[in-house]
């Protein structure tokens, strides 16, 4: 009875000091909270870390709040204080994702610590390696930030640079973030597409569209910037003086494992290094094993290399059929595309240049090289002289999507758009002609109508 009696005490006080514990956590979190609201992060900081330490599921805002006042004392922190901050900081989201892991993003958790150390030179490149690997494999589709992909593939080039990682192992990776920005990028192009078609009509936007506009256009921006970045630190591992004798080296080892012939084909391909006899035993050998849509596109280069044009097409129609990655299927369709516009038949090339990019949208290549046919037919395609110059209007706003959707090309894009415009009707013949925001159907192969701008 005794016992019982003891163990029931022990109860009550233990709920007593957790029920005083608690009221004092909500007290102190609630100045807390009113402080870090206010700005005043010196004065928030103690009382919080002390909330996070007895009552660590009292709120998710106290981790919130935490995260704020700890990024703004790192701005200006140094030394030693700066990496017990980090320490802190990497702390705090671990206890978040410990606490509230149904609010809480693992793998952004992941990429948040691993850039932490990356940025602060925290652990070995092995170890900033590891973090970086550990959260894309972890969640991919989460893993967007192109800073941490950068500095993801950067850190292990460098790594093989100093002999801790293969070459291989840089081509396997740059093969996966490239994938990965250009995945983003198709999201952000496709959201952005009907907005500016919208705009081309003369439409007014939104505030909030004009907002998504916008920030669509910095996004792609960024991700340009860091495809850049990520080619130029790829540099010449990846060139056909580096690809051919490492591949020739391995072919006869290899010539029966179809990932490897893949592997192989495709870095060959994407770095044109078609003209080397490497190059048709490695596609040969792969169509010969397993024909797909990447060998049917490789043996297009082939034949379109050695002048064969009809048996290029053929090969290249194969692989846009056969072809399940849009990126891919893209590609193809732009050989296909390439092809006829070369031959003069515009018709034609803009059908494939289209179908490029319904499977890419972020294929700003398309849209200027539809602008440039336009542009040539300018003279055969209108009645009147004005009519003939309005169609370079409409060769400008293709130029002007493919700087929109691919900032990589926006200095041609611009230049063409500056070109364009002023090759159409300026100011003073839309008033002679009493032209101002009339809409103009363009006849021949474009079959398509633009608007005349307002005075």
């Amino acid at each position: 009875m005794k016992t019982k009696l003891f163990i029931l005490t022990a109860i009550l006080f233990g709920s007593g000091v957790m029920q005083a514990q608690n009221a004092e956590c909500a007290t102190k979190a609630a100045l807390a909270y009113d402080d870090a609201k206010a700005n005043r992060y010196d004065q928030a900081y103690q009382p919080l870390m002390e909330v996070k330490e007895k009552c660590p599921t009292y709120s998710l805002a106290t981790f919130q709040y935490l995260d704020r006042i700890l990024k703004y004392k790192l701005e200006n922190a140094q030394g030693a204080e700066k990496n017990k901050l980090i320490e802190e900081n990497i702390q705090l989201m671990n206890d978040r994702l410990k606490h509230f892991p149904d609010k809480t993003n693992a793998a952004d958790i992941q990429g948040e610590v691993a850039w932490l150390k990356y940025e602060n030179g925290i652990g070995t490149k092995e170890e900033q390696f590891k973090a970086f690997d550990d959260a894309f494999k972890a969640s991919p589709e989460s893993f967007t930030s192109p800073k941490r992909i950068y500095a993801y593939f950067s850190l292990l080039v460098d790594l093989q640079d100093e002999g801790k990682k293969s070459l291989n192992d840089v081509f396997g990776l740059y093969d996966d973030v490239i994938t990965k920005i250009e995945d983003e990028e198709n999201k952000l192009a496709q959201m952005l597409a009907p907005l500016l078609e919208k705009q081309e009509a003369g439409t007014a936007l939104t505030a909030q569209e004009k907002k998504l506009v916008e920030n669509s256009e910095i996004n792609l921006n960024a991700y340009s910037q860091v495809k850049g970045s990520v080619n130029g630190k790829l540099g010449q591992r990846a060139d056909c003086e580096n690809l051919v004798p490492l591949y020739n080296k391995d072919f006869a080892a290899n010539k029966g494992d179809i990932n490897w012939l893949k592997i192989a084909s495709e870095r060959l391909s994407a770095k044109d290094c078609t003209d080397d006899p490497i190059f048709i035993k490695v596609s040969e050998a792969l169509h010969k094993a397993e024909p797909s849509a990447k060998s049917a596109l490789y043996l297009g280069q082939l034949a379109e290399a050695a002048g064969k044009s009809s048996e290029a097409m053929k090969y290249y129609n194969e692989s846009a059929q056969l072809e399940t990655n849009p990126n891919d299927k893209s590609r193809a369709y732009m050989k296909i595309a390439d092809n006829y516009r070369k031959g003069g038949n515009f018709g034609q090339a803009r059908t494939f240049y289209r179908r490029s990019l319904d499977a890419k949208p972020s294929n700003g290549r398309a849209y200027l090289h539809i602008a440039n046919m336009i542009a040539q037919s300018a003279n055969n395609c209108g009645q009147t002289t004005f009519e003939k110059r309005a169609v370079y209007w409409l060769a400008a706003n293709y130029a002007a999507k493919a700087g929109s959707v691919d900032p990589s090309i926006s200095g041609v894009a611009n230049e063409s758009v500056a070109a364009y415009r002023g090759r159409a009707p300026q100011k003073s013949d839309i008033f002679q002609e009493g032209m101002q925001g009339k809409t103009i159907s363009v006849g021949c192969w474009i079959g398509e109508s633009v608007k005349v701008p307002a005075l």
